[in-house]
């Protein structure tokens, strides 16, 4: 059976996201998508605070900013790898998205496992999209990232052929 590693640092908590998301359900509800992709292994998730988003994006995307989910695939033997979730930019969206943050913490949860997955949205010719989409309806959850990628981009896209 897997296990699913929650490590949470001190978080301030931004918005009215609810100070009780479940380490029992996201676990439960990670195993789901674990064994909805067939993947083996250990995987470690860390729902933590923008400040080591940050450093963790500078670090290895030479970005100086947070992230809502970065993704470490492994090549160690028995371990998939981790994925690292900002708490403070999931309740932030939750928020502005009108869902739940435990719902928003298993969108990041879905996502990050599809990239350990080997799905990879940036050049896959939307088979991601699709995979998301499809165990996101399957899992009940609101809106996938790369829905609302697209969504936004194909909005500009109608936006500026009207003018």
């Amino acid at each position: 059976m897997p296990s699913y590693l929650f490590h949470r640092t001190n978080v301030n908590r931004t918005g009215t996201a609810e100070k009780n998301t479940s380490e029992g359900s996201l676990s439960r509800f990670a195993t789901r998508v674990q064994r909805a992709l067939r993947l083996p292994g250990e995987i470690n998730i860390s729902i933590t605070s923008n400040g080591e988003m940050r450093r963790l994006s500078r670090r290895f995307r030479k970005k100086n900013k947070p992230t809502d989910v970065l993704t470490f695939p492994s090549q160690m033997n028995g371990i998939t790898g981790d994925i690292a979730i900002s708490l403070e930019i999931a309740a932030e969206n939750a928020a502005s998205l009108g869902h739940t943050l435990e719902e928003e913490v298993k969108i990041l949860i879905l996502h990050g496992m599809l990239h350990l997955a080997g799905y990879d949205h940036e050049i896959d010719d939307g088979e991601m999209h699709a995979r998301e989409t499809a165990l996101r309806q399957k899992l009940k959850l609101p809106v996938g990232l790369i829905e609302r990628v697209h969504g936004t981009v194909a909005a500009r896209k109608r936006r500026r052929h009207r003018t």
